[in-house]
């Protein structure tokens, strides 16, 4: 795999889901040969599968989805050396509360890593089921464990 303009690829990570309750971790891998800072969070969209944008809200941290995830974490400055890694995960409800309101999944991701970054896009193999609330949490990035 080569890597592209800005020296970074993301791909999926781990999922969970329990519930009704998912979360969802995207990896961000620094396949450049230049160290690659992150701090906060990342800039995320959610496209469906024609890829147009989603309606959702997404909120740093939990967003009022559910407590205790870890997703509310105070940012830190991660500095990826070529070859490493970092993480962010989406946390949502798969859960309808209006029968007459479709419910909403996302098939694909649009992730800007940091400001001034290329757009990156992820095809998603596990959707997110939004149902129909219209809510996502998005984590910090985090660095991966050494």
């Amino acid at each position: 795999m080569a890597c592209p303009p800005g020296g970074v690829v993301l791909r999926e990570g781990q999922g969970d889901a329990a519930m009704g309750l998912r979360v969802a971790e995207v990896q961000l891998l620094n396949c450049g040969t230049e160290p690659y800072v992150l701090e906060g969070y990342p800039d995320v969209k959610v496209l469906d599968k024609a890829k147009a944008p989603v309606r959702v809200d997404i909120g740093h941290g939990s967003n009022n989805v559910a407590s205790g995830t870890g997703l509310d974490a105070q940012p830190e400055r991660i500095v990826l050396q070529p070859g490493q890694h970092a993480s962010f995960s989406l946390l949502w409800r798969n859960l309808v509360t209006d029968a007459t309101v479709p419910a909403t999944e996302g098939r694909h991701l649009e992730v800007r890593p940091r400001p001034g970054a290329p757009l990156l896009t992820l095809a998603l193999t596990r959707p997110l089921d939004l149902g129909n609330t219209g809510r996502l949490g998005l984590g910090p990035w985090t660095a991966a464990a050494r």
